[in-house]
C-alpha cells in the first residue's frame, strides 16, 4: 500500500490542523496506521496510531487530549485532528502503515513498513 500524507501548514499557537493519510494500491482494513513526527535535529517520534482490525488506539503523552485519530473506511483514509497546537508540535509529520503490528510495538517506527512522504506542520508563536 502506498501512502499520501497531506494537510500540513502554518498555524498560530492554539490553532488547529487536520492531517490526512490516504492509501492507494490497497486498503487499510488489515493495517495499523500511525503518525510520527520529526523536528530538525531530533529523532522521529511517535504521535498516535490506530489498529484498524480492532480499533486499538494509542497516543503519545505529549499530544493526548489535543490530537485525535479518526478514519474513513470508505475513503480508505486516516485523519489526525490536531487542536491546541503548540510551537513544540512543529515538525514534519509522517504517516506509516504495516500489517501484523502487535499492540506493544505500535509506538515503534521500526515496526512500520510503509511510509508516506511527510507533511510540514509549523506552529508560530
Amino acid at each position: 500500500v502506498q501512502l499520501q500524507a497531506s494537510g500540513g501548514g502554518l498555524v498560530q499557537v492554539g490553532g488547529s490542523l487536520r492531517l490526512s493519510c490516504a492509501a492507494s494500491g490497497g486498503t487499510f482494513r488489515r493495517y495499523t496506521v500511525g503518525w510520527f513526527r520529526q523536528a530538525p535535529g531530533k529523532e522521529r517520534e511517535f504521535v498516535a496510531a490506530i489498529r484498524w482490525t480492532d480499533s486499538n488506539t494509542q497516543y503519545a503523552e505529549s499530544v493526548k487530549g489535543r490530537f485525535t485519530i479518526s478514519r474513513d473506511s470508505l475513503k480508505n483514509t486516516e485523519y489526525l485532528q490536531m487542536n491546541s497546537l503548540k510551537p513544540e508540535d512543529t515538525a514534519v509529520y509522517y504517516c506509516a502503515a504495516s500489517q501484523g503490528i502487535i499492540i506493544t510495538t505500535m509506538r515503534n517506527p521500526t515496526a512500520y513498513r510503509n511510509w508516506g512522504q511527510g507533511t510540514q506542520v509549523t506552529v508560530s508563536s
